[in-house]
């Protein structure tokens, strides 16, 4: 499986060319080197006396990539196959992310190995608060502010939040986002992430005249981004003809119904137990294979490498997870002609709220949904534009054109700041 922190550093590499027409050599190859490594890595073997009396130990980790421009922001995964090279990876990712939509945050991102499956709630909350308690001297509302990632949730964040609170002695809602309403989270962010990616969607249909009825959609990942992409896009009209689970996917070929496999999912955990309504089941590697308009892949890294790149014949590609699409794979579907629409900018709706937020949390001020809504889609339509201002110039893909306008903003705040 290829290491996603190298596919990190390889996309970097890509636009250092581009790069090159504004900057000195040696003054860009300084902060290439810089940017290829997070300024800092916490890690520690986490001890958790667990429900049943024994003490476990968990590899936890948190990346804090590049603060030039703002705190570092990013979320927390718990996952038994992260590692640091992947939370360093996620952190260059979202150093990326946050200039692209240009938001004032740096790139940040934690995890724990372990699979949250074969625990209990009570030590999950344990485990999380551990974590918050390790990285409580290096987090805070102006110096890291984690977010959910996969496997955690707003009641995760609500117990790392408490925990730190204790642990600092005052409140602080502003140092994690992704809360509770309750504790401060904002309205509109669950769905956040399916939403920007919908309005990139659409944003992408326009410059491209693309027709909603008659353009079909694949999703590979049906949790929330997966589901909340998949709900606004069938509310435009748009073909949602197949959808997966980790374990199996479901096709229909005039178009599933978003809602109902929403709720068959959460009352059975799984699409491999559903029976007739319609439906066929197949695998999730078939589901990258099928011939639709636009693939979106919603699930974890590497879904398209260069093991199954030749078999994918969707002429879209719209990145919903982080780091889906291989460095590799995406030279060969380039090359094919397919544009691919690239996570630093298609699933950015989730940051951007977090950021909204914050900034709310800092206000001990409230928005209402519809402004939130509002806020998201002024900044995702202004990315894409720029972005896709970039790539018509310069004759570039969607990616590099993101990267470049990315890096451009983190090297000049480097450059003011004096770090180069």
């Amino acid at each position: 499986m290829a290491n996603a922190f190298n596919n990190a550093k390889s996309q970097l590499d890509d636009i250092a060319d581009l790069l090159g027409d504004l900057y000195d050599k040696q003054f860009l190859s300084k902060a290439l080197r810089k940017l290829k490594k997070p300024q800092y890595l916490l890690k520690k073997d986490l001890n958790v006396k667990l429900s049943n009396g024994k003490t476990k130990s968990f590899k936890a980790f948190r990346s804090q990539h590049n603060d030039a421009r703002g705190p570092f922001k990013g979320g927390i995964r718990f996952h038994q196959d992260v590692t640091e090279d992947e939370v360093k990876a996620l952190s260059v990712w979202m150093t990326v992310k946050c200039a692209v939509v240009d938001i004032p945050y740096g790139g940040g991102k934690g995890g724990i190995k372990f699979d949250p499956k074969k625990f209990s709630v009570d030590d999950i909350q344990k485990i999380s608060r551990a974590y918050s308690r390790f990285l409580a001297p290096d987090i805070g509302p102006w110096i890291d502010v984690p977010a959910p990632d996969v496997n955690t949730n707003s009641q995760i964040m609500a117990w790392m939040l408490d925990e730190f609170e204790k642990t600092v002695g005052e409140h602080s809602p502003a140092t994690f986002t992704g809360k509770p309403i309750e504790l401060g989270g904002s309205l509109g962010r669950t769905e956040a992430t399916g939403l920007g990616g919908f309005y990139v969607l659409e944003s992408y249909a326009k410059v491209r005249n693309l027709k909603p009825q008659r353009t079909k959609i694949a999703i590979q990942g049906f949790g929330n981004v997966g589901y909340w992409f998949a709900k606004y896009a069938e509310d435009a009209k748009y073909e949602i003809v197949a959808v997966s689970d980790s374990s199996s996917a479901v096709i229909r070929e005039n178009g599933v119904d978003v809602q109902e496999l929403y709720e068959f999912k959460k009352a059975n955990n799984s699409f491999s137990e559903l029976k007739g309504k319609h439906y066929d089941l197949i695998s999730n590697d078939e589901l990258l294979e099928l011939n639709v308009d636009i693939l979106v892949p919603a699930a974890l890294e590497n879904a398209i490498n260069n093991k199954n790149v030749k078999s994918v014949q969707a002429p879209v590609i719209l990145e919903l997870a982080n780091g889906p699409v291989t460095p590799e794979a995406e030279k060969a579907l380039l090359d094919n002609g397919v544009d691919v629409l690239p996570d630093v900018l298609a699933n950015a709706g989730g940051v951007t709220v977090s950021y909204f937020e914050w900034v709310q949390n800092l206000h001990g001020y409230r928005w209402t949904k519809e402004k939130v809504h509002e806020e998201l889609k002024k900044i995702m339509d202004r990315s894409f534009e720029e972005i896709y201002q970039i790539k018509q110039d310069k004759h570039i893909s969607y990616r590099k054109a993101a990267y470049f306008l990315a890096m451009k903003r983190v090297i000049d705040a480097m450059k003011l700041r004096g770090r180069i």
